[in-house]
């Protein structure tokens, strides 16, 4: 927060007692002062390794190879690059018979899901299921989390089947949207592979909390609404994204309304969303929120299948070929007209999924106390999506609703994700000519189902009492969804976000201190009513690096400072200002920018016959500073391991002169 214009006057505080100068020229007969020191000295190389050490590999990856032999080294690397070893050879048919009971559970919920999450995307239901098969398998090489269960999720289909949409129409040009939709779905895993690779995970962080509430409500709000569709049994539909388009096409097209769905589609939503309840309520009773939608499938479309012959309104999915996955890779294009549509929808779609996927994995690794590397992380997800594309499958990654069903139902390893791939090629090759009567109706109210839990509203308000400007991003992002587009509204958040971290940079915190009686602590005037101010003295403490961007600001605002002490002073008729002290515990970074801001500074002050006194710069401003060479020109008395030794040490020297 930037500091308000009130006057120092105005803060809570008194000034010092009287006598205050005596009593710190005697402390600085008895008091040590110490000396600030430069840090160790480090060559070019060794500053510029452990600078690219923190930023690109923090967590010290390579710390279990040390003082290994080869052979370990070697098992070690491979454990690194394949989880999949690090547990494998304890494996048991205890935490089998567990992760057999997780894989059956989350298959039944991932079947219905992912020809849901196809139709969202606009793509023919069979690439759900064929997404839910070969992906989880290269995962479960290569992932490191025990709980993540992959497949297709309603944010990246629903983003996709958007900005897709926009250019080609998948009923009018079936053939190049599948080629769109797999190009993209591989560029997204090309990105996200990258990041990894390059350890640059950080770059996804830009999604703040905030942002994501918002988007995530605004598109559940907006799938929810393009559900009518099915639930009401419209044919014709639009295929905008907006809020206004949406609800005009579905009272423009009352005249399809069909009752028989209608009923049907509602019947089977509020089963849905009582089970879901109920799973809510009552955590052990997981299970029967996650076998509902496969057992409201079947029983759709046996209701389906019965009356089919004397109702002819509702809408089904029609014939789904058998099989395995076929080869794709011959679809992927790598030039041409729509290329950069396929590289930005990728590119989106790949922020999207990753951000759940690792925040989903990150959630239940904290549950059960062990670590999911996020770079690791990354390339499992970017891989299996490269390879997923090359297999009729579109973006997938960890899903929070089947991952939650997959901890409650006691996953103890990523075997699960083998037993529901499992499941999933057993439906390919034997179970699709069961889905030929599956209703529309029921994947409309799976995917409403799925998605009302995106809406967060407890989290909206908990913005709003900490922090109005993350509620202002969620806000702004959540208008965005809804009004505009979802990839605009996604481009909001992402700019609100950035705004934020700018404002906080280029308008740094700057607070008054005073003195705690009795103590050596000194603290924000305006925060302790307690801390007194020192006569002669004004104490700044700059809360953030002094950089380019903020530079010309914090120089004016130090400078206001000093007119409003300078004011209280003269109308509290008390000692003459003398001496400003910046206290720079927290500035943890100078550039050159910084330095020539610190040294035009005490120029000035110079000029107003100011003292200006630095103390307790931090080991890389220290060494800044001395290698820019204005350390001389403050003298003696103008760097301090504290604010009281400094302001001990001056009062002396003060009190020494004639």
């Amino acid at each position: 927060m930037v500091v308000n214009s009130s006057r120092v006057e105005n803060y809570p505080s008194q000034a010092a007692p009287f006598g205050w100068n005596e009593l710190t020229a005697n402390a600085a007969a008895t008091m040590e002062i110490h000396r600030v020191c430069l840090p160790p000295s480090r060559t070019t190389m060794q500053k510029l390794r452990h600078h690219l050490a923190e930023i690109f590999f923090p967590d010290d990856p390579l710390h279990k190879f040390k003082n290994q032999t080869w052979v370990r080294k070697l098992v070690l690397g491979l454990q690194y690059f394949f989880p999949i070893f690090q547990w494998v050879h304890n494996y048991n048919f205890h935490l089998f018979k567990s992760d057999v009971v997780s894989g059956l559970t989350i298959a039944s919920l991932a079947i219905p899901q992912g020809i849901s999450y196809a139709k969202l995307a606009n793509l023919p239901p069979i690439i759900g299921l064929y997404s839910s098969f070969v992906p989880p398998l290269i995962y479960s090489v290569l992932g490191s989390s025990r709980h993540l269960a992959v497949g297709p999720v309603s944010i990246a289909s629903l983003v996709m089947g958007t900005m897709l949409s926009g250019a080609v129409s998948s009923a009018k040009e079936p053939t190049l949207y599948l080629k769109l939709a797999f190009t993209a779905t591989f560029f997204a895993g090309v990105f996200q592979a990258s990041l990894g690779f390059l350890r640059l995970g950080f770059l996804i962080d830009f999604l703040s909390k905030a942002t994501l509430v918002g988007f995530m409500a605004g598109a559940a709000i907006i799938v929810s609404l393009q559900q009518l569709k099915g639930l009401l049994g419209i044919t014709h539909f639009t295929g905008k994204m907006q809020l206004m388009p949406v609800l005009s096409s579905v009272f423009h097209h009352k005249d399809e309304w069909s009752w028989h769905t209608i009923v049907i589609g509602v019947a089977f939503l509020l089963l849905l969303l009582t089970t879901r309840q109920i799973s809510m309520r009552k955590p052990k009773l997981f299970w029967i929120s996650a076998i509902t939608p496969l057992a409201s499938v079947v029983l759709s479309t046996v209701l389906v299948f019965c009356i089919q012959s004397k109702v002819h309104d509702i809408h089904m999915i029609g014939h789904l070929p058998e099989g395995l996955n076929p080869s794709s890779a011959n679809m992927l294009f790598f030039s041409g007209f729509h290329l950069a549509l396929a590289v930005k929808t990728g590119i989106i779609t790949g922020i999207l999924s990753l951000t759940e996927g690792i925040a989903v994995g990150r959630t239940f690794a904290a549950l059960k106390n062990y670590q999911v590397d996020g770079n690791k992380e990354m390339m499992a997800i970017g891989i299996m999506n490269m390879a997923g594309s090359c297999s009729s499958c579109y973006v997938t990654t960890g899903s929070f609703s089947r991952s939650a069903v997959n901890y409650n139902a006691g996953a103890q390893t990523v075997m699960s994700n083998i037993i529901m791939a499992a499941v999933v090629l057993v439906t390919l090759l034997f179970l699709m000519p069961l889905f030929r009567y599956t209703p529309d109706l029921i994947l409309a109210a799976i995917i409403i189902t799925a998605v009302i839990g995106l809406i967060d509203y407890r989290a909206a308000y908990r913005l709003w009492k900490v922090d109005k400007l993350d509620f202002v991003a969620c806000l702004c992002s959540f208008l965005g969804v809804l009004f505009i587009s979802v990839p605009i509204g996604l481009a909001i958040a992402v700019g609100i976000s950035i705004f934020k971290i700018l404002l906080n940079v280029t308008r740094p915190n700057i607070v008054a201190l005073g003195n705690i009686p009795g103590t050596q602590t000194y603290q924000n005037l305006s925060r302790y009513k307690q801390a007194v101010t020192i006569p002669s003295f004004l104490i700044l403490s700059i809360e953030a690096p002094i950089y380019f961007a903020n530079s010309t600001y914090l120089h004016e605002r130090v400078l206001r400072w000093i007119r409003e002490e300078e004011e209280r002073v003269a109308s509290n008729n008390t000692s003459n200002l003398k001496c400003v002290i910046l206290d720079m515990t927290a500035v943890t970074a100078i550039d050159t920018s910084g330095i020539d801001m610190i040294s035009e500074l005490r120029k000035t002050l110079e000029q107003r016959s100011l003292k200006l006194v630095l103390t307790n710069p931090v080991g890389s401003v220290m060494e800044t500073l001395h290698q820019a060479d204005i350390l001389e020109s403050f003298g003696i008395e103008g760097l301090y391991l504290t604010a009281e030794e400094a302001i001990a040490d001056i009062s002396s020297s003060w009190k020494a002169q004639p």
